[in-house]
Formats: C-alpha cells, structure tokens, sequence
C-alpha cells in the first residue's frame, strides 16, 4: 500500500510541474487543462503528504486545490455567458507568457527607470 502513496506522490509532481512547464515555455495556455493538472496534481500531493503527516504541504496543497478549483468553475461559468467573457478584462500574471495575442501597450514615460 505504501507504494500507492508514493506513485500519487510522483504523480501529482509530473502533472504539476509539466503543466508549469508547458504554460512557462508558452506550449499550452493557461487554462482549462493546465488548472485540471493542477487540480489533480494538488489531490495526489494531498493523499500523499496526509499518508506522511506532512502537514505544511498537505495545508498548502489544500490551497492549491482550491484555487484550481475556483479557476475552473469560473472558465466554466464564464464560458456559459461568453458575453461577460468579452466584457472581463484580461490579466497577464508575471512570469506566464501572453497566450491572448492582444499587444500590450507601455507608457515609456512612465516606466521605472533603473540604474
């Protein structure tokens, strides 16, 4: 049984970092497939740290979970109106590559200068 908790632990490792890693290189937007892997991944995580009391990763896998969660419920309740789709504004998260082909405008003027 032992060896069960360790495969959903090394399994919930792949599907979180390869989703990371497929939205970080720009292979894959960040969407419904990559808060799916989350999501599964954070439920591996979970079982895993539960099996080894590993209480400070199963709290923040939990968090995880729940924030994968969350964002799919609302892609799909999004996807229900598509109108209030094109009213929400777009977020680019630092460090995510922009999947939305939009341009993004910068105010050079404004920019920080650094030294």
């Amino acid at each position: 049984m032992e060896l069960l908790w360790e495969i959903a632990g090394w399994t919930g490792a792949a599907l979180i970092l390869s989703a990371y890693l497929s939205v970080s290189m720009g292979w894959q937007a960040a969407g419904k497939g990559f808060q799916a892997a989350n999501l599964i991944g954070a439920c591996a995580f979970i079982i895993n740290g539960a099996v080894h009391e590993a209480w400070p990763s199963v709290v923040t896998n939990i968090a995880w979970f729940l924030i994968s969660a969350v964002a799919l419920l609302r892609m799909r309740s999004t996807q229900a109106s598509p109108a209030a789709a094109a009213e929400a504004p777009q977020v680019q998260f630092p460090g995510v590559p922009d999947t939305t082909g939009q341009l993004a405008i910068v105010d050079a003027s404004r920019a920080p200068a650094f030294s």
